[in-house]
């Protein structure tokens, strides 16, 4: 079975994402890639807080918020409703403040759905490695029926930023 095709993105709404991750570091940034029904492709994003500052992520309440992260509240109850909308999310994106893009433990604990029976949301997850002085990498990930959980799909190659 072939690997599922990534949500297209241009380069600056990937740089978008890479500017909200030097923002926010140390702190993991969070928030959705949106776009249009009828394309594969996101075309604006949307930032988050990361409300795990408050100790409310699922299964890492006592992670700070260098290593974790939570859409929670009113931008929660944005992505759901969005998903049903003309311009849906895409993709959830998050940072890793170690440089590394790579789909965690606990990221694929709270993307998969709690009856382990495929994603919470219909989207991808786009992770973003960021260091000190720049965005190392970033790595797109999607949903596999055939390997029961997150499979990378696409690379990104970081930025001066």
């Amino acid at each position: 079975m072939p690997k599922p095709s990534p949500v297209l993105m241009s380069r600056e709404l990937l740089e978008s994402v890479y500017q909200e991750a030097r923002a926010s570091y140390p702190a993991e940034c969070c928030g959705w890639l949106a776009g249009p029904t009828s394309e594969q492709q996101a075309t604006r994003i949307r930032t988050c807080i990361n409300a795990q500052e408050s100790g409310d992520h699922p299964t890492q309440a006592g992670r700070g918020v260098d290593t974790a992260y939570v859409i929670g509240g009113a931008d929660l109850l944005a992505l759901n409703r969005e998903l049903d909308g003309d311009e849906p999310a895409k993709v959830i994106y998050h940072s890793h403040y170690n440089g590394r893009a790579y789909f965690s433990e606990t990221d694929h604990q709270v993307a998969t759905s709690p009856w382990g029976d495929g994603p919470v949301y219909p989207v991808q997850q786009l992770v973003v490695g960021i260091g000190p002085d720049r965005v190392e990498e970033a790595a797109l990930f999607a949903w596999s029926d055939e390997d029961e959980g997150f499979i990378e799909i696409a690379r990104f190659d970081g930025a001066e930023i």
